[in-house]
């Protein structure tokens, strides 16, 4: 999972970056006019994985990840728009997800590009920008389409009348100020898009970078399980700290939950995403995939041949395993199913996958 941090200049992105990664990336390494990007992998917390590392004593203990990417050179969010181009939208498409970062926080050092803090108008210019971009990409493919549509073999030409079609619906919507996420999509039409990279297309989190002292309920009207607020140099100072350090600054300034945790638990709800669980002499492991999807396709994440040769996955929930106490015992109890491809893997499932290839 690669979640994409964007923002306009000053907004805070980097110390955000390193709040949710426990980096010390100076936020002033960039260079002016060079698109760079900082790359952090980070553990999925998961306190599931560590009962289960108990339980069966492996050589290692594996957590799912997220990558996440701090990517500079956001300029024209910050004033003419529809100029996010070449690599730096290639940087920001790559992504999976994308957290935006508006800025809340006042500091006379550190100027605003429009000389005011609103981080409500900041999150608002960021997906304008993305409708734009995504506008000037559907217009482009369009004049492709219309010079190709009357050449080649009959299939070519009737896929590029399908394609044709789908754009000139999607279009509208953008003209309405509408994200393409929102549109009716089947799974063979998200395919057919997936190529193009469109911004507006992919699952969105947006943070309000606030200041040390600033209050939740400031920003409340802003607040929804999209948009969450950090305080983003506070978090990036405790990121730092040992994990009983950071647990008393939690308390003393009214943090109930990490900003990495949070980030990482709404990026898995944004995505759909699940986790279920593979043991073994050498490891445990967490494993992310997307929520209804079927056993063959997790022993694919685990690895292709799995999913090339499945058989069939015994199962077992870790509720149920934690309750009985160890593998025998639950065994014992016909708590571990044999379940086939068309099983529906479940959060929390232990999977040990038969296949054959």
């Amino acid at each position: 999972m690669r979640i994409g941090i964007v923002g306009a200049p000053n907004s805070g992105k980097t110390t955000i970056f390193n709040a949710l990664t426990r980096s010390a990336t100076d936020a002033t390494a960039y260079s002016s006019g060079q698109l760079e990007i900082h790359t952090a992998v980070v553990d999925v917390p998961d306190s599931r994985l560590g009962f289960l590392a108990e339980m069966f004593a492996p050589r290692k203990a594996v957590y799912a990840q997220v990558t996440y990417n701090d990517i500079a050179g956001l300029t024209s969010a910050a004033g003419s728009a529809g100029q996010i181009r070449g690599p730096l939208l290639n940087a920001i498409a790559a992504n999976d997800a994308l957290l935006l970062v508006g800025r809340a926080f006042h500091d006379p050092n550190i100027p605003h590009p429009k000389n005011k803090v609103d981080p409500g108008a900041d999150l608002a210019d960021l997906e304008t920008e993305f409708l734009l971009i995504d506008m000037v990409t559907i217009e482009g493919r369009l004049d492709r389409i219309a010079s190709q549509r009357s050449r080649g073999p009959v299939e070519e030409r009737q896929r590029l009348a399908h394609e044709e079609a789908l754009l000139q619906r999607l279009y509208p919507l953008l003209e309405d100020g509408k994200p393409l996420r929102e549109a009716p999509l089947s799974a063979d039409e998200m395919k057919l898009l997936g190529g193009f990279g469109f911004l507006s297309l992919k699952p969105l989190l947006r943070v309000v970078n606030a200041g040390d002292d600033d209050e939740e309920e400031t920003y409340s009207h802003l607040l929804n399980d999209e948009t969450f607020i950090l305080r983003g140099r506070l978090e990036a100072e405790i990121a730092q700290m040992t994990p009983e350090e950071a647990a008393e600054f939690l308390v003393e300034f009214g943090i109930a939950e990490p900003g990495l945790n949070q980030a990482i638990r709404r990026c898995y709800q944004l995505l759909g995403l699940i986790t279920f669980f593979t043991i073994g002499d050498n490891e445990v492991r967490a494993w992310a995939v997307g929520a209804g999807s079927k056993a063959p396709e997790a022993a694919g994440v685990v690895h292709t041949d799995m999913q090339k040769g499945f058989i069939r996955a015994e199962t077992v929930h870790f509720d149920s395993l934690k309750e009985a106490g160890s593998m025998a015992s639950a065994r014992n109890q016909g708590l571990l199913r044999l379940e086939g491809k068309e099983y529906p893997v479940q959060d929390g499932d232990i999977l040990t996958i038969r296949f054959n290839v």
